[in-house]
């Protein structure tokens, strides 16, 4: 069954705010867009429409959750962490507020929409600022257990989700989600995919049809980005040899750059990171991009076949 992670967001919200009356949402003209209308239209009381005015969205965010209120901020990804930048850096990082930023439509999500609306440098520039959490969740069933974890918690988060529905990894909720630990979803010790978000499904797909041919290829679920495991990425570089990253983002200090780092430091091996070239994409629906810039499972294995 497929299912959109936005959707898996608002479900998680509205079941906590049954028994939470500290939880609110805040939104930029977006709350059919974010699926949020659901939450809007059970509790109009507790949703902020603050228009399409993402630092504003953003400062109302911190200044309810220093008032003690539990905000979930909610933007296509490409406005909230571009244009509301320095309010997160100032107003919710630095400041170390509870406020959780939802950055929907992700990566390449608004694909014929182009350059404007894609979200490709989100993951570089959110990491580096201290406080903030990182996380991007691979299926509607992580990004539920997800959402019942940081609901819990005061750290500043941002949580990455795309647009459309997505086949899930998981056959089930019957598994272990610990925000900072990746999951190995495919063993292998011939090669190893670390792979983030939606390409999750692209990397045990790639796995599946080497498995076919007589490669086992592992596959980390990285749906933490920051903190990292950085334990899990060592012992893939030591156990296998090959690593390939692969993400829906700028190949430029994104998670590849990240397992790079890594592995330089301490367990060199060889490394291709794979993702969203440095220039202005083509125009296109995503899968379309995903095809032209090779990443579909039938050209990762070629490539991955090649490596090893």
């Amino acid at each position: 069954m497929k299912k959109a992670n936005r959707v898996a967001i608002c479900d998680a919200l509205l079941e906590k705010a049954k028994t939470d009356p500290d939880i609110v949402i805040v939104v930029s003209d977006s709350r059919g867009s974010a699926s949020l209308t659901p939450f809007a239209q059970a509790f109009p009381e507790r949703t902020v429409e603050a228009g399409i005015a993402e630092q504003d969205l953003v400062g109302i965010a911190a200044g309810m959750a220093s008032a003690g209120k539990k905000p979930f901020a909610a933007s296509p990804a490409s406005f909230l962490t571009m244009r509301a930048i320095e309010q997160i850096k100032v107003d919710v990082a630095y400041s170390n507020v509870n406020v959780k930023l939802i950055g929907i439509s992700a990566g390449v999500s608004y694909g014929a929409l182009g350059m404007s609306h894609h979200s490709l440098q989100d993951l570089a520039v959110l990491s580096a600022i201290p406080n903030m959490r990182v996380l991007v969740p691979a299926d509607f069933i992580e990004t539920k257990k997800m959402m019942e974890q940081i609901m819990e918690d005061t750290i500043p988060t941002y949580i990455r989700v795309g647009r459309n529905p997505v086949e899930p990894v998981h056959e089930n909720d019957d598994f272990d989600l610990e925000i900072g630990k990746a999951i190995e979803l495919r063993p292998g010790t011939d090669a190893a995919i670390i792979a983030t978000g939606e390409m999750v499904r692209t990397a045990c797909d790639t796995a599946d049809r080497l498995c076919e041919k007589g490669l086992k290829v592992r596959v980390l679920d990285m749906h933490t980005i920051k903190p990292l495991d950085e334990q899990s990425i060592i012992r893939a570089a030591r156990e296998t040899g090959t690593i390939i990253t692969l993400e829906e983002h700028s190949v430029v200090n994104g998670l590849g750059a990240m397992v790079a780092k890594v592995v330089c430091e301490h367990a060199p091996c060889r490394l291709k990171a794979l993702g969203l070239p440095d220039e202005s994409l083509i125009t296109g629906e995503s899968a379309e991009l995903f095809e032209y810039y090779g990443l579909i499972p039938e050209k990762i294995a070629a490539l991955i076949k090649e490596i090893v």
